[in-house]
């Protein structure tokens, strides 16, 4: 039981500290929506950018502009997180950043087979259209998510931003981003045992690995 024990304790250290050192690299995300017809769907992709650690939301076109702005930023991400237009979503990339074209395009790579760069920004395309045919061809990579039917934007840039933090190895390990996240009144956990127990096949599966690599 002791051997376990310590298996556990070693097995949280190592994803923490792989975790720490993670998290002091610079990585920048940008979300770029080509001209947004729906206030809604911007206001999620603003909550988004708060929830996944985007720098910048930034759009074309004037659609937003004459609708009702972020009717579903709940959270006013807007306060810490800039929402900008441009004239060419194009120009707002900044140096070393990689663009990403997120669409239905043909010849697209799914969204599960793809590798994210750190430094991004995702350029989604509209509502009720697509990217253009000369911003695809300045893109890095077309990315495309196999739903049967198609998901609506800011669905869209929830799935893509959630695909690159569970790739990156960037979330937090322990229990102080939930106690910071969750709602006032949820004060739920999970049975200690069981999640001592989650720790320790944890623990066994990574000593087997070593072994088997040793």
């Amino acid at each position: 039981m002791v051997r376990n024990n310590t298996s556990s304790k070693l097995l949280c250290q190592i994803l923490m500290q792989e975790n720490k050192s993670q998290s002091n690299k610079t990585i920048r995300t940008i979300i770029a929506l080509t001209n947004p017809k729906s206030s809604s769907n911007v206001g999620g992709a603003m909550r988004a950018a708060g929830c996944y650690d985007a720098q910048k939301v930034v759009y074309s076109g004037d659609r937003f502009n004459r609708a009702v702005r972020l009717a579903a930023d709940t959270q006013k991400v807007h306060e810490i997180v800039p929402l900008m237009h441009y004239d060419d979503l194009v120009t707002a990339l900044e140096p070393g950043m990689k663009l990403i074209c997120v669409d239905l395009i043909e010849g697209a790579t799914p969204l599960p087979n793809f590798e994210h760069p750190e430094n991004a920004m995702y350029l989604f395309g509209p509502e009720d259209g697509t990217i253009k045919q000369q911003v695809i061809n300045k893109a890095d990579a077309v990315v495309y998510i196999p739903t049967i039917g198609c998901m609506n934007l800011a669905a869209s840039v929830n799935v893509v931003l959630y695909d690159k933090l569970a790739k990156s190895q960037q979330h937090q390990l322990d229990n102080d981003l939930i106690k910071k996240s969750r709602d006032k009144n949820n004060k739920i956990k999970v049975k200690e045992l069981k999640y001592k127990n989650n720790i320790i096949k944890e623990a066994k599966k990574l000593a087997r690995e070593q072994a088997e690599n040793s």
